[in-house]
Formats: C-alpha cells, structure tokens, sequence
C-alpha cells in the first residue's frame, strides 16, 4: 500500500471538501483553517518525493528529444535552406496527435500509464539512432525527414495523456496546478538546455555522433518508471475496457460541450495551435539568419533559448507567488498577450528586441497552456480521464500540424515574417472572442 506523509494527507482532506466555482477556481465549500497555507508551499510539487524523482528524469528525458530538434533542423536547413521543408516538417511531426490523440488517451484509460512511456522513450531512441544513422552516411533525403518525425510524433502522442495521468496520481488534485506548471517549464527548460548540450555535442563528437550519442540519455528515465507504483489511475477505481472509435470521441466531445469551461480551453487550445502551434521554432534558423546570424548558428541557439527562458521564469514566478487565479477567463487573457508578443517578434529589427518579445511570450504562454490543462484535468471525470485529455492534445497539439501551413508553407510564398503576423493575429482575434463569450457568460 502506497504510503503518503501526514502533510499529503492533511491536504487531500482539505482536496474532498473543495468544489469548482463558476469562475473556473478552487474554492472550499467549508472554510479551510489558517495553517492551510502552510500546506501548499512554493513549488508544491516538489515536495512529494516521487514527484521530484520523475520531474528530474523526466526534463532528462526531454532534453534528449530537444537535443535531437536541434541537430535535425540545423542540418536540415544547411542542407536544404527551404521554409517549405521546415512547415513540412511540422506537418508530420503533429499530424499523429490530431489523428490519434484520443486513441492515445483512450489507451491511457485502459493501461498501465508507464508502460505507455516506456513505449514512448523505445520509439524516441529508434528516431535519434535514425537520425544519427543518416547523418553519418550524408544520406538524407526528404522522406527521410518526413519518416523520422512521424515516429517522433508516435511517441509523442502515445507519451501525452500517459505522463499527463500519471502526475495527477502523484500529486493528488490540491497540488496538480504546480505539477502542471512544472511539467510545463521543465518542456521549456529541456528547450532551454537542447541548444546548449546539442552545440556542445555537434562541436565535440559531430552531429552524427551526438545523435547516436543522444540516444543514451532517454535511458535514467525509462528504467525509472519500472521501480515507481503509479499507474495514473489511482482514483479511478476499476478500469472498464475503453472504447477508441472515432464514434466514440465525437460523443465524447457532445458530452464535453456540455461544460462551457473545457469547450472554452479546447477552443482557445486549439486556435493558439492551428495559427501558431510551434511552427516558428521550425523557422527560427531564418529568423535568425534574416536579424544577421552567423554561420556557426549562434543567434539561432540564443532565439530558441529566449522562449524558452521566458517560459522558465514564468514558472519561477507563478510557484513563488500566488497572485495568478487559474480561471477560463485568466488563461484566454494569457493567450491573447501571448499572440501580441508573438506577431511583433515577427518584424523585430534587432536581437534584443527578438530575445525581449521571446522570453515575454514563453512568460504567457507557460501561463495559459498551465491553467488550461489543470482546468481540462480537474472538470473531467475521472473514469474518462484519459480520453477527455485525448481530446484536448487533439486541439493544442495536433492542430499544430496546421501551423505548419499557416506559417511554414504560407511563408514560402509570403515569407516566414507575414505569415507569422498573421497568424498570431488570428489569436489575437480568437481570444478576444472567447474573452467576451466568457464574460457575458459569468
């Protein structure tokens, strides 16, 4: 029997009394005492042992997969230098979460969540060895590229709702908002740390050899998750066998709409994804060029790192002051700084400019995507969990497989700098939609 310390006990007791207001935030039917606050301290999370393990391994993990962004894209671009190849790219990295997402939170409900990851951190290894493979024999070619990254895009969509359900055992739900939060920052920070430990192994082994090397790093995490007792459903009771049709998740959603509040984050999700996503980090190497990047692809490092810092600090920030409420209204706010941050980013003159506009829409973004999935992981029943999850990495990750379009394969005929624009204007416009539905609503 998993045993938990009196603190962790003390706080899930307070956790059966608590019910959600119309705002979307916690609040206790029956006053808690004072001495509550001294239950949830800065970075909460990491108080709960098994969590601190996982969170390490884990950005281990993720640095590993970042490190393997980073290699592939510069080659890919020194060897081809096309904004087509790059949306490209995007495209069939985040096409299996917008066609499997709930087939994978459908799996998530129905198995053993480790496994699930082990299985994911299998299929990360294979990419790195392929990558790895190709580069030493300078045989890569574009279905090459388009192959790796659907395996990479495998894994990442069978790993999603699994990690995502295997934290929220941990942590309980008092603590779920600063898990989210972290495991949030610790994506941003494995993006933070690639550049850095992706350089250091191209300058000291080659990019090949890094690659190959690279493989390696996935391994602490996956023999980690065989000694650990979370199955990500301990408050699930018996696991009924989950149905995958696509039938299935379009009742699934009918029934969602019913909650205004996940409607609300699945669209403003999936908005943030479709016109944005994550398709300008593919483009970064011409951003960077066109600011005057040098050849050893400096700037392009420093570019990728500034969001990913901003992320970080919006993390160090949040768990260390309390003043950020999670609430619908609070993450469509977020979303929309975010889209302004980043449509100026697209016409930056300079590197300073660029670095300032990226680290303040890691800030807001960190923000959003936190409160939006804590809200999505709180409302959904726990018994389909997994699914409702599916649901929404459908929206905020598989939908980015159109922004490839909107700013990948858009920039080739625009270029990359309108594109970009227009699509985080496209958010702008969204979230203030959904502000005002929102509004009117409370």
């Amino acid at each position: 029997m998993r045993v938990r310390d009196a603190a962790a006990d003390r706080v899930l007791s307070i956790a059966t009394r608590c019910a959600w207001s119309d705002d979307a935030t916690i609040t206790p039917v029956t006053a808690p005492p004072r001495s509550v606050s001294t239950l949830t301290p800065r970075f909460a999370a990491l108080h709960v042992r098994d969590y601190r393990r996982y969170f390490l391994l884990a950005l281990l993990s993720m640095t590993a997969d970042n490190i393997e962004h980073v290699i592939s894209y510069w080659v890919m671009f020194q060897k081809f230098h096309s904004p087509t190849l790059g949306g490209f790219a995007v495209i069939s990295h985040w096409v299996p979460f917008l066609l499997f997402s709930f087939h994978s939170g459908a799996l998530a409900d129905r198995h053993d969540c480790r496994k699930l990851i082990q299985i994911s951190q299998a299929l990360y290894i294979l990419a790195s060895l392929a990558w790895g493979a190709l580069f030493l024999t300078d045989t890569l070619e574009v279905w090459h590229a388009v192959v790796i990254l659907l395996v990479h895009g495998a894994a990442g969509v069978i790993v999603a709702p699994a990690a995502q359900l295997i934290i929220h055992d941990m942590v309980g739900p008092i603590q779920l908002t600063s898990a989210i939060r972290l495991n949030a920052s610790s994506r941003n920070l494995a993006i933070l740390l690639g550049p850095a430990v992706g350089g250091g192994l191209m300058l000291l082994l080659g990019p090949a050899e890094g690659l190959l090397a690279n493989a390696l790093i996935y391994l602490p995490f996956t023999i980690f998750l065989a000694r650990v007792p979370y199955t990500g459903h301990a408050d699930t009771g018996s696991r009924p066998r989950a149905r995958m049709r696509l039938l299935d998740a379009w009742r699934l959603l009918a029934e969602v709409r019913a909650d205004r509040r996940l409607m609300t984050m699945m669209v403003l999700g999936g908005a943030t994804s479709l016109f944005v996503g994550s398709a300008f980090q593919a483009q970064m190497p011409e951003y960077a060029h066109d600011l005057g990047s040098d050849e050893a692809g400096v700037w392009y490092s420093v570019l990728l790192a500034a969001n990913a810092a901003g992320a970080v600090a919006g993390t160090v920030l949040l768990e260390s002051v309390d003043f950020m409420r999670p609430s619908a209204r609070t993450a469509i706010v977020c979303a929309g700084v975010w889209g302004v941050a980043i449509g100026l980013f697209a016409f930056a003159g300079s590197y300073p400019v660029a670095v300032t506009l990226l680290v303040l829409a890691g800030v807001f973004n960190l923000a959003f995507t936190s409160i939006a999935q804590t809200l999505v992981q709180l409302l959904a029943p726990p018994s389909v969990r997994g699914r409702v999850v599916g649901l929404f990495n459908t929206a905020t990750l598989g939908l980015r497989a159109g922004s490839g379009v909107t700013v990948g394969v858009l920039g080739a005929v625009i270029n990359v700098h309108w594109s970009l624009a227009l699509s985080a204007a496209a958010v702008v416009a969204t979230s203030a939609l959904l502000l005002a539905r929102e509004t009117r609503a409370h």
